[in-house]
């Protein structure tokens, strides 16, 4: 135990040490300045334009940004979806994998443009090399980059004085692929396959043995890096991490772990040095790292936890079922933790089969709306809005009008924060609802009872927070499933991206009002605190009842033998 917990103090440390130099490159890219490989990215960055009709100095207004937003993204789900139906026409596709039916390619190109990556396929048994690379692996760059460029665009909101424009759209998501997302994916790269991670085209090998065995091959390693950067989750295989051409030794265990937080925690300090407060970034960073450590710390009691009814059997210890035994307790909490509060959905565990509290907390993680660092972009932006309420009820309590970073906290902004809480709830318990009272929803339930409750709140909760990760328990391979969880995709995605553009846009315009006696100090401890509430008890609020039904009874049932 000890051993473990000197692991996380070295990687929360370490994690800790990158975020401010990493958080001040970000800030150079996104100020138009001069960075290290400003002198190889820039030509190819002015060809893009050039070649693209993009104006680099046009600055946009929150309407045009959300359309050049939506439009782009809408491009990407009709070129995805046109390949994954006729992936058989097209080459490098040497198993002669068949196109895949409507619903699942539907499925597939919304989970991949919504940086979701819910896998209702088998990616080994299913997706051809061009369909990985030219079709996943471009999206996980794109979704990475949009969400990324949606926070900035929240961000030059707060920042601005008195104007209309948030930015440039086609810049932001320009700087953020050739900038950001390509280089640390290079390297990445490279590093895995020195690890053994793959990376060829080759047909798939039969190794005989015992008896016949078929080896997937493919181009692993450049989908893996960007996997885990831009908190994408898809797994080239069905096992996820958990495979070992994905993740074969203890050290690309700990950096893929610390590749899914990295960026969600640098962006922090990003919004604090374009803010010109990065008093203010720390604040909100320390706040997310208080909340995971805290969460993560229960998760590890639950999965160091004894089973009681494997105990009455007479078999003692830990009850290590669905935790990778390859990196221990540890590897495998660090790693679920993370890639559930980041919102990447990779996994090295089956969640399914940890026990009742330790998987409850893997769902609390997404729960919480990703705000405990989240992906890349939306989780600090989904945070934000969870300030400004918390800086709203704080002003009606002292009676003051609520200020944020100088800008007054008004209807616009409260109702948009509001939305991008609430979407997501909304969505997770309207379509739990009736999947539990349908013929079409029961009958992919493979554990009955309250596990099967709690596989299908898991579902719609990954899909609605754009997490993607699964109780694997549950039959999601189903029209009724694929549509619905389509649906939540979607609008979880969309629906809060559009008000935080809005919100940007109405920031922006704002006075700036200097600081008073009165004003509330949102980077102390004490706001840190109220604000951590204001998330604890809004969750709360929102999914006890369907926690108490699924995870809690489950706990109480297995502690009682049954």
């Amino acid at each position: 135990m000890l051993l473990d917990i000197l692991q996380f103090l070295i990687f929360f440390a370490l994690l800790t040490l990158c975020v401010k130099p990493l958080g001040l490159y970000m800030t150079k890219v996104f100020q138009g300045e001069k960075t290290s490989i400003s002198k190889i990215i820039s030509p190819i960055e002015l060809l893009v334009y050039r070649l693209s009709f993009v104006d680099p100095d046009n600055q946009m207004e929150w309407k045009e940004y959300a359309i050049s937003m939506l439009l782009f993204n809408l491009m990407g789900f009709i070129f995805l979806f046109l390949l994954l139906l006729t992936q058989q026409l097209l080459p490098l596709n040497p198993e002669h994998f068949q196109g895949f039916s409507f619903d699942i390619a539907l499925n597939s190109a919304i989970s991949f443009i919504t940086n979701t990556n819910w896998q209702a396929y088998s990616g080994e048994s299913s997706a051809s090399y061009l369909t990985q690379m030219l079709g996943f692996a471009v999206q996980n760059f794109l979704s990475a980059a949009t969400g990324i460029a949606i926070l900035v665009a929240l961000i030059r909101g707060f920042a601005s004085r008195e104007s209309k424009v948030i930015g440039n759209f086609w810049v932001d998501i320009t700087r953020t692929t050739f900038y950001i997302l390509l280089p640390l994916s290079i390297i990445f790269a490279i590093f895995l396959i020195s690890q053994g991670v793959i990376q060829n085209f080759n047909n798939y090998q039969i190794v005989h043995f015992i008896s016949s065995q078929i080896i997937p091959m493919g181009p692993v390693a450049s989908q893996e890096a960007i996997k885990f950067i831009g908190t994408n989750g898809g797994g080239f295989f069905n096992a996820n991490s958990s495979h070992p051409y994905e993740n074969p030794t203890p050290l690309t265990n700990i950096l893929e772990t610390f590749m899914m937080i990295l960026i969600p925690a640098s962006l922090t300090y990003t919004f604090g040095r374009m803010q010109k407060n990065t008093k203010q970034g720390w604040a909100i960073y320390f706040t997310m790292l208080f909340l995971l450590i805290s969460f993560m710390g229960i998760q590890y009691w639950a999965n160091i936890s004894s089973n009681h009814i494997v105990s009455l059997l007479g078999i003692s210890g830990h009850y290590i079922e669905g935790q990778e035994i390859r990196f221990g307790v540890a590897g495998s909490t660090l790693f679920s933790s993370i890639t559930t509060a980041t919102g990447c959905g990779a996994v090295n565990a089956m969640l399914d089969s940890l026990l009742p509290i330790g998987s409850m907390i893997s769902m609390i993680f997404i729960l919480s709306g990703e705000a405990i660092f989240g992906g890349v972009g939306s989780g600090l932006y989904t945070m934000f809005a969870f300030i400004i309420i918390a800086v709203f009820v704080a002003g009606l309590m002292i009676g003051r009008t609520p200020e944020f970073l100088g800008k007054k906290i008004e209807v616009k902004e409260m109702w948009m924060s509001i939305i991008i809480v609430l979407t997501s709830g909304i969505l997770i318990l309207i379509f739990t609802s009736i999947a539990l009272t349908t013929k079409e929803g029961l009958s992919s339930i493979l554990n009955p009872g309250p596990h099967g409750l709690s596989e299908i709140l898991y579902a719609y909760a990954s899909t609605a927070n754009n997490n993607g990760s699964a109780l694997a328990g549950l039959n999601a391979n189903t029209l009724f499933y694929n549509i619905t969880t389509s649906i939540t995709m979607l609008v979880g995605r969309y629906v809060p991206a559009v008000a935080v553009i809005y919100m940007a846009g109405s920031l922006a315009g704002k006075k700036y009002i200097p600081p008073s006696v009165g004003t509330l100090p949102t980077n102390r401890v004490p706001f840190i605190i109220w604000l951590m509430l204001i998330i604890i008890i809004v969750g709360a609020l929102t999914f006890f009842s369907a926690l108490a039904l699924g995870p809690f009874l489950e706990n109480i049932l297995m502690q009682r033998g049954f």
